[in-house]
């Protein structure tokens, strides 16, 4: 069987074990499945027990007692529920490889591990420099998983992370942060034809603070704030008693989340349907991933190694946030997909360039030789 064979074999197994973020029986079975396969090269795992979300799980070799200098961070949790791989099972037309996870990031950890075993068969010795990080909650914002990552990110030389590259073959080296706010105002129920009067809209009050809310997007600064999601009112005859609103925020740079978080709270403080009182629940949950001067002298040097390989490795922003902007918030050099090409993302389109399996795992043992056998210092 060829490498590209072993390859979509392997892509194949992972894309067809549902592992949705909140299905933690998947995420662990997909883990269990992924730490046979690395013992297989020598590495042996440490678990992270979780009671909600999947495990998460660090691996590095039997014999590594010392740190190791480079950090690949991948997640195992995809955003599809329970029986979408059955529904929608794994496919291949031409180039391109279907299925739920497959880009996001199933084909990563085919990457991944075919790198990590290519250096075990030539330069073993590298192997005891590197730490693989596996996740189970990275698409709903690491709650229990971010600990884990600043810990294991610490004093690292890099942090290569394995998210699918863009369409282009685009690393990413910026990201906006995020947030999460509920506001939430209680009024004065009554009737809106008998006695509307001693009621207190709190639909009402929320339509002030929505507007409010929005006007706080600047694109300029990078801000956008976003009110996804409404709820409130009994029935249409009576005055609401209660309503609330979800809050989506993205930040450019970790001073706004302060400067958003105030602004939030004044415009709950400010009344303008009387009677009615807003509180506000929420905060900051992943910080911007800033292109540092480190981040910049990482990427050239990953530019200069897919250039050895006939890659041409381009840079871009996203608006979505992924577990770098942890790593990057520590100082520590972090440069984001890393994985294989893909697209539609989230999706029934989603879709894998099966050609850059290969590709991006190549580039993945280039960038990674560099680091650890030339004096490679950022910042």
């Amino acid at each position: 069987m060829t490498k590209k064979e072993q390859m979509i074999q392997m892509l194949e197994t992972f894309v067809m074990m549902d592992s949705g973020s909140y299905d933690k029986s998947g995420v662990d079975r997909l883990g269990s499945l992924l730490i046979d396969t690395y013992r297989s090269i020598g590495y042996e795992e440490t678990v992270y027990k979780q009671d909600v979300y999947g495990d998460h799980i660090l691996l590095r070799q039997k014999t590594n007692t010392q740190e190791s200098s480079i950090l690949l961070l991948a997640h195992m949790d995809t955003v599809f529920p329970v029986g979408t791989a059955i529904s929608r099972p794994f496919t291949i037309d031409g180039d391109y490889a279907y299925g739920p996870g497959v880009a996001d990031m199933k084909g990563s950890h085919v990457t991944t591990f075919f790198a990590l075993r290519e250096l075990y068969e030539t330069h073993p010795d590298l192997l005891r420099h590197i730490d693989v990080l596996l996740t189970s909650d990275e698409e709903i914002g690491a709650v229990s998983a971010r600990p884990y990552i600043e810990q294991h990110a610490q004093r690292k030389k890099a942090v290569l992370v394995m998210e699918p590259a863009r369409k282009d073959g685009s690393v990413v080296t910026f990201r906006r942060g995020g947030g999460r706010y509920t506001m939430k105002v209680e009024g004065i129920a009554a009737h809106s034809g008998n006695d509307p009067e001693k009621g207190a809209s709190a639909i009402e009050e929320l339509a002030h603070k929505i507007i409010a809310l929005h006007q706080l997007s600047d694109q300029e600064a990078g801000i956008h704030v976003n009110v996804g999601v409404i709820k409130g009112g009994t029935s249409v005859n009576t005055v609401a008693d209660y309503a609330e609103a979800d809050i989506d925020i993205r930040i450019s740079t970790i001073e706004q989340a302060g400067e958003l978080e105030k602004a939030i709270h004044d415009i709950a403080k400010r009344n303008h349907v009387a009677q009615t009182k807003t509180t506000v629940e929420g905060g900051s949950t992943r910080p911007p991933m800033v292109r540092t001067e480190k981040t910049i002298q990482l990427y050239h040097l990953v530019k200069a190694c897919g250039a050895q390989l006939g890659i041409e490795v381009k840079e871009t922003a996203s608006g979505g946030g992924s577990d770098a902007s942890y790593t990057s918030a520590l100082g520590v050099p972090t440069i984001d997909g890393m994985g294989p090409i893909g697209g539609g993302f989230h999706s029934v389109e989603e879709l894998l360039f099966v050609p850059s399996l290969e590709e991006r795992s190549n580039l993945l043992v280039n960038v990674m030789k560099h680091l650890l056998t030339r004096d490679a210092v950022f910042g």
